[in-house]
């Protein structure tokens, strides 16, 4: 997030960059914001974490500006300018926390390649989808698009099924590990039975991702009815006591610290000392007789030291996949693709 204390530069690049073959509406929109000296002011005036574009877009979207088939920047514009203060609102009480639960299928062959049963803790856990990694369907495609695996909940076939295109000598899982625990921290841990969440949720949503959209709404549905316990606290301090109320919970079971595109969020300071902080709290349930591990999957430049470790080169804009600060592969944002090291 310290890349946008240059709006210009950040938009132009998240144009070129992410936007570019995910988003045709958010390309044209960063790019047209990049070249508004009039936007560009109205955004240089919010804290720098709010600047976003993910952010500032969905407040838009909230407020009524346009997605089509051929986008236009005017449209963006417009709702900009003349509704500000609203819109303004809307970015500094909301956040980005848009709970992908496509991620799963990328984290899915870490998780299964671990001790179980396993206690989740995830960090930035938002609304928690994707603490039920056991409640969704996988179908693993290589590149040419053909199945070379297919994995269901011990229940049955899930109406939420992740598609994942897999590169390298991924070890595919056997079969969906055990969750005997699902917690974790946020800031702001949202309630999907609660108000417009789910709706926000939606919006959060890029345009033209209509399965993601479909997929974001199916996974509402599967997981109402089943509570997770998620701390409502500073990611730096919180996780202590995420892991005590995992381990009491589950004493038996793998205590797993993991989160995906949430480090970015935290100051340099912070992500410098993250790894130190996350380490020592694996290593103290170690020390005591337990088991434990991180996985990470954050932005290449998120956690240098971890992406440092990587047995093969970046894959465009994706995630560094890692467990235990050592770099396994590389993930799609979204999770719909993955290249094994």
């Amino acid at each position: 997030m310290d890349d946008l204390a240059d709006v210009r530069d950040f938009y132009r690049d998240f144009a070129d960059r992410e936007a570019k073959g995910e988003s045709l509406t958010f390309q044209r929109w960063a790019a047209g914001v990049a070249q508004d000296p009039e936007v560009l002011e109205l955004l240089s005036g919010l804290p720098v974490p709010k600047r976003q574009p993910n952010l500032v877009f969905a407040a838009a979207r909230w407020h009524g500006a346009v997605t089509s088939a051929d986008p236009d920047y005017a449209d963006l514009r417009t709702v900009l300018l003349e509704d500000w203060p609203a819109v303004r609102e809307t970015i500094l009480a909301r956040s980005t926390q848009t709970n992908e639960v496509g991620r799963c299928a990328t984290l899915l062959p870490v998780l299964a390649g671990l001790e179980g049963p396993l206690a989740l803790v995830e960090v930035g856990a938002s609304a928690g989808l994707c603490l039920h990694p056991d409640r969704w369907s996988y179908r693993y495609v290589d590149a040419t698009g053909a199945q070379v695996a297919r994995l269901d909940p011990a229940g049955g076939a899930s109406p939420v099924v992740l598609d994942c295109t897999v590169r390298g000598p991924l070890p595919l899982p056997a079969a969906i590990p055990e969750i005997v625990h699902r917690g974790g921290v946020d800031l702001n841990p949202l309630d999907l039975a609660s108000g417009d969440t789910a709706d926000w949720l939606q919006t959060l949503v890029w345009p033209e991702h209509e399965d993601r959209r479909a997929r974001l709404a199916a996974a509402c549905r599967v997981v109402a009815g089943h509570p997770v316990d998620i701390i409502r606290g500073d990611l730096l301090t919180g996780l202590d006591e995420a892991v005590a109320r995992a381990r009491e919970a589950a004493p038996e079971a793998t205590v797993v610290i993991f989160h995906s595109a949430v480090i970015a969020y935290l100051d340099e300071g912070g992500r410098d000392r993250w790894p130190g902080i996350v380490g020592a709290v694996v290593q103290q349930v170690r020390d005591d007789g337990g088991r434990a591990h991180w996985i990470s999957n954050e932005g290449a430049r998120v956690l240098p030291s971890v992406s440092a470790t990587a047995g093969c080169a970046q894959t465009g804009p994706d995630f560094c996949l890692a467990l235990d600060a050592r770099a396994l592969g590389w993930s799609h944002a979204h999770g719909r693709h993955l290249t094994w090291c």
